[in-house]
């Protein structure tokens, strides 16, 4: 663990292993933080915050986080890597997904740190007066980092911290810590104080959950489970302290029979077979059209039959595995409850044979909304379609979208525009797409509806969410 530029073992001397998903072996053994770690890296933030890191200014703050995103690129093969072995990505995804990602969040964020302003204001209150906002940084950040895309999301949860002037202590998922470690030590050779960066890691039970509870972190920030969610908001309550979930989905993607099938089939089947379903906003419920519906569904479960599912060294590999063992478990469990509720399995629908974490890309048909799986997030590479008729319009199948109590993200397929506006428009999910499929880019804000979380990040919005406003008032008269 690094706490104020220093590295430590964890004061218990306690460790945990992480292990290789592909083939289920140890990689490394990790220092497994406890409250005593964790007071060790929060004071070590607090004195970095309200010493040398606040004299640093704007295009300083910038200038570092551009240093670490150069490093990153100069040591992409290495960081891809060490990805692909702790996450289970394939390695052909993870130069450009998690390497790129990591790079491109943190030039785009770089920018904000000499573009973040106030404002003055005139008053109605009797008399002269000099009214003025100011947003300064919020302080203490702890950011909780999921693992299934640990590098990419510390970048991307670091660089709006850093450019609004906070100081941030990291704590990774207990299965995937070893590329947020390098990450760490790149900022250190990028030049930023002792203190500014600090990592813990560990168990979210115990390391996260003191880092959450903290008196003296002034922001949690986290990705993850909605539920892990839920006892953050409620660990927070000890001090009111700031927070920014980004949690759970369960997202749609409609087709309708005009669309582009050529596009239509591939962005569906990978927008929930990529990273082997481990995505937050996977579009894992299909909403097809009646007249187009046979062809999709077989186009979908053609290519999850022809995507190569294999050791992520296999350059050629495009499934991976899943992250743990008990990662797999769950997802073979939600494909037996759908079974068992009345669902078919068009493909897929079990484990592949070997060593390692591997589940089939999986697509049940007939699925109704009270089965778990068309409910609940599954998160894995499994797909719940269901047809919708011809004369279906846009608020039917907004409520179809909306069943959940998940609102993260969505996609829209038709050449109706007017259709795809309005169905947009009634459909609470944070991100939607029309017509098109794609990553994260840091310029969109980035979050859900309902269960999905709170506030955003990326884009303007993300930069603010690590500042406060103070209004100063100056009486003239």
């Amino acid at each position: 663990m690094l706490v104020g530029g220093e590295w430590r073992e964890a004061a218990s001397g306690e460790t945990f292993s992480t292990e290789d998903p592909a083939t289920g072996e140890k990689l490394a053994d990790v220092a497994s933080a406890g409250e005593a770690d964790v007071d060790a890296a929060v004071a070590a933030a607090r004195a970095a915050f309200e010493g040398p890191w606040s004299k640093v200014k704007p295009d300083e703050r910038a200038r570092l986080i551009n240093k670490l995103a150069d490093l990153i690129e100069a040591n992409g093969d290495e960081l891809a890597l060490t990805e692909t072995l702790d996450v289970g990505r394939p390695i052909q995804f993870s130069r450009f997904a998690d390497v790129g990602g990591a790079v491109g969040q943190l030039r785009y964020q770089a920018g904000w740190a000499t573009k973040l302003a106030g404002e003055t204001l005139e008053l109605s209150a009797p008399g002269e007066w000099l009214s003025y906002v100011l947003r300064e940084p919020v302080g203490v950040c702890a950011q909780i980092v999921p693992w299934n895309f640990p590098l990419a999301m510390a970048a991307a949860k670091l660089g709006p911290a850093l450019a609004a002037g906070c100081t941030v202590v990291l704590k990774p998922a207990e299965q995937t810590p070893l590329s947020t470690i390098r990450l760490v030590e790149l900022a250190l050779e990028a030049g930023f104080p002792e203190g500014v960066v600090n990592l813990v890691t560990g168990y979210g039970r115990t390391a996260g959950a003191a880092l959450a509870s903290h008196m003296d972190v002034d922001k949690v920030a986290f990705t993850g489970s909605t539920m892990t969610g839920r006892a953050i908001i409620d660990a927070s309550k000890t001090n009111f302290k700031r927070v920014s979930l980004e949690l759970g989905g369960k997202s749609p993607t409609f087709i309708f029979a005009d669309a582009d099938l050529k596009k239509a089939i591939p962005a569906a089947a990978m927008g929930i077979f990529f990273n082997a379903g481990q995505v937050c906003a996977a579009g894992s419920r299909l909403f097809v059209q009646e007249e187009v519906a046979d062809q999709v569904l077989e186009g979908i479960a053609g290519m999850a039959k022809m995507l190569r599912v294999g050791h992520t060294l296999d350059p050629e590999t495009v499934i991976g595995p899943l992250v743990s063992e008990v990662q797999l478990d769950r997802v073979t469990g939600y494909i037996e409850s759908g079974r068992k509720e009345g669902a078919t399995v068009m493909v897929g629908g079990g484990r592949k044979d070997g060593p390692g974490w591997f589940v089939e890309p999986t697509v049940l048909v007939d699925t109704e909304a009270s089965m778990k799986v068309r409910r609940e997030e599954i998160f894995g590479p499994v797909l719940c379609a269901t047809r919708f008729p011809s004369a279906d319009d846009a608020d039917r199948l907004a409520r179809l979208g909306n069943e959940t109590e998940f609102g993260l993200a969505a996609s829209i397929w038709t050449r109706d525009i007017g259709m795809a506006h309005k169905l947009a428009r009634r459909l609470k999910a944070g991100t939607i797409r029309i017509n098109g499929s794609g990553g994260v880019d840091p310029a969109l804000p980035l979050g859900g509806f309902k269960a999905s979380g709170w506030g955003r990040e990326n884009g303007k919005a993300g930069v603010e969410a690590y500042t406060e406003l103070k209004a100063i008032s100056v009486n003239l008269d």
